[in-house]
């Protein structure tokens, strides 16, 4: 009776064996056809019993899942699909460590053609403003290729997406790796076109050039990435909120870039935030050293200043940013915001005051304040209208101050061409 429970038995898992066989089959021939949702189905039947399969139905399980997946996400398939890949082509190479390695090269050729596939959906995310998406799909690309540019780029992609605890996390990990992300181009002149082009290789260049097809060989090393990868870390603490580890990053950004102005400036604008003013104006000064002709170095000093109520220093700042660059619309309505900034208190003022003669005093006094505050800023405003006649907030603020002072022609052409901007 024992013999014939064992053979029932025997036959019993050497029919579950050839089901399995059969539906393999059929999800590869599914894939041979081009047919990778058909490949799904067959293996979807069979993922709840092949963990009790023989080994060599597990691998190939893995393997032909993981290329239904890589299949599914070259045609456009959704984020998991590629996630589903990699973690079936891997599982392939590992379980067949411990086996023989029958499909383990196929495996590796899918995931390299693959993180190709990642790259360029990543790629494509990016142009959509599907940043996480990318960011996602370079660090799985990294993952596969251990390809550390491709992990700078994935920190890229996550602060665009305001993701800054991974994009922290991914340059820290660059930075521990000492990575610079430095490369040399091989460059020569194509003769047909006369463009310089990168040829990929010194090897390849060279022959190119042997070719008769190219001329001037060249070489061109990319710049260190070191720097900026330290300063976003900065960067990204600031934004945090956590001063003291933004401080102590952006020393180590300015040791490895000293010529950084806009470090400079992120530096000092966060020493004034922790209210260290002496530090503020040693940094400021050291800027301007730095880059004295630098017109947007000058507003942005400005802009600062500005925003910490040192009026007067502003004011010089912007009149130097506009001494260098007399075309920059910003500056001019920035300097027009300024002066009028003291408006708000004299308005005050004048609509707390009574009906007394001192009062009426006070008011006369204060009218021509604010009438010498509107002549003042006026210029700056007409000005940024003759280079940017469509500027609307230099349209309405003029309107404002002319029916302010009384000039009933400009009040109406002010008026007038508000209304043709707002149509």
């Amino acid at each position: 009776m024992k013999k014939q429970v064992l053979l029932a038995s025997a036959i019993l898992v050497s029919s579950f064996a050839m089901a399995q066989r059969s539906e393999l089959r059929d999800a590869e021939k599914a894939l041979d056809n081009g047919s990778a949702a058909e490949a799904k189905s067959t293996l979807d039947a069979l993922s709840s019993t092949i963990e009790s399969a023989d080994d060599k139905y597990k691998a190939e399980y893995y393997f032909l899942t993981g290329k239904t997946y890589a299949d599914l996400a070259k045609k456009g398939g959704a984020d998991a699909d590629f996630e589903n890949a990699v973690k079936f082509l891997n599982k392939t190479i590992e379980f067949e460590k411990s086996y023989k390695t029958k499909y383990t090269d196929d495996a590796k050729e899918v995931l390299n053609n693959l993180s190709g596939d990642i790259v360029n959906a990543a790629v494509e995310d990016n142009k959509n403003q599907n940043f996480k998406g990318a960011s996602k799909k370079l660090h799985m690309a990294y993952e596969m290729t251990d390809n550390q540019d491709y992990l700078y780029f994935a920190a890229s992609s996550a602060v665009n997406g305001g993701d800054y605890d991974t994009a922290l996390g991914y340059y820290e990990q660059l930075k521990d790796a000492g990575y610079t992300g430095e490369s040399t181009a091989y460059m020569a002149t194509n003769k047909e076109t006369g463009e310089v082009e990168n040829l990929g290789t010194e090897q390849n260049r060279d022959l190119m050039v042997k070719s008769g097809q190219y001329s001037d060989p060249t070489e061109e090393k990319t710049e260190s990435r070191m720097p900026e990868i330290v300063k976003n870390i900065a960067l990204i603490y600031n934004e945090k909120g956590e001063t003291e580890k933004a401080a102590e990053a952006i020393k180590e950004a300015r040791a490895a870039n000293p010529d950084d102005v806009n470090l400079l400036l992120t530096e000092a604008n966060m020493y004034i935030k922790m209210g260290d003013k002496a530090k503020f104006q040693s940094l400021m000064e050291e800027a301007i050293q730095k880059d004295p002709n630098n017109a947007t170095l000058y507003y942005n000093l400005g802009v600062i200043l500005a925003e910490q109520g040192n009026k007067e220093k502003a004011q010089e700042y912007y009149e130097k940013s506009l001494e260098l660059d007399p075309e920059n619309e910003n500056v001019y309505l920035n300097m027009a915001s300024l002066i009028l900034s003291d408006e708000r208190e004299m308005v005050e003022e004048m609509n707390g005051l009574g009906n007394t003669s001192a009062d009426n005093k006070r008011y006369d006094e204060l009218k021509a304040e604010r009438e010498a505050l509107y002549s003042s800023a006026a210029p700056y405003l007409e000005k940024l209208l003759t280079i940017n006649p469509k500027n609307i907030d230099a349209v309405r603020t003029l309107m404002n101050i002319y029916g302010t002072t009384g000039e009933q022609d400009k009040y109406k052409a002010m008026k007038e061409k508000l209304a043709e901007l707002e149509q």
